[in-house]
């Protein structure tokens, strides 16, 4: 039997995640999940602050993660654009992949912050994402940022 190939994503707000996960999407036999589309649909009106995405976001993967699994288990490969920025959040990932037993790739878009929020501010400015983040809402959700770590245990790509 064959186990599909996890992708995931760590990287600062506009670091580039959801490009990245877009083109890894277009390989054969592989699904997109993406946290920001799943969050707007269910939660839009719900987000108004990083409390409630933090909640949010919780819910979500609660519901995920089994579904996730069987599509890996399945022989799909899944790109999770969930962002992969806490040790938190990755060790929810890394039982995904245990309980899943497949291979995976940790993507580490490693920008610096000017770079972010130039994209950022084009984002916002160009439209079309789900949420709107303004300079001090990055500057808040990135104090909790914490690049993955060996000890993790994961399969890094880093992309500078």
């Amino acid at each position: 039997m064959t186990i599909g190939h996890l992708h995931l994503l760590a990287g600062k707000i506009a670091a580039g995640k959801s490009t990245l996960a877009n083109e890894l999407a277009k390989t054969p036999g592989t699904v997109l999940m993406s946290e920001d589309v799943w969050l707007s649909t269910l939660f839009g009106p719900e987000m108004a602050s990083i409390k409630d995405y933090v909640r949010c976001s919780a819910r979500l993967r609660d519901v995920m993660a089994p579904h996730v699994i069987d599509l890996l288990k399945a022989g799909v490969s899944v790109v999770l654009d969930f962002p992969a920025n806490t040790p938190e959040t990755r060790r929810w990932m890394k039982q995904v992949v245990d309980a899943s037993g497949c291979h995976h790739t940790l993507h580490f878009l490693n920008m610096p912050d000017a770079v972010c929020k130039a994209r950022l501010q084009d984002r916002n400015a160009v439209g079309g994402h789900e949420f709107t983040v303004s300079d001090e809402q990055f500057e808040a959700i990135t104090r909790h940022f914490v690049a993955p770590s060996p000890d993790e245990g994961f399969q890094v790509k880093e992309y500078a």
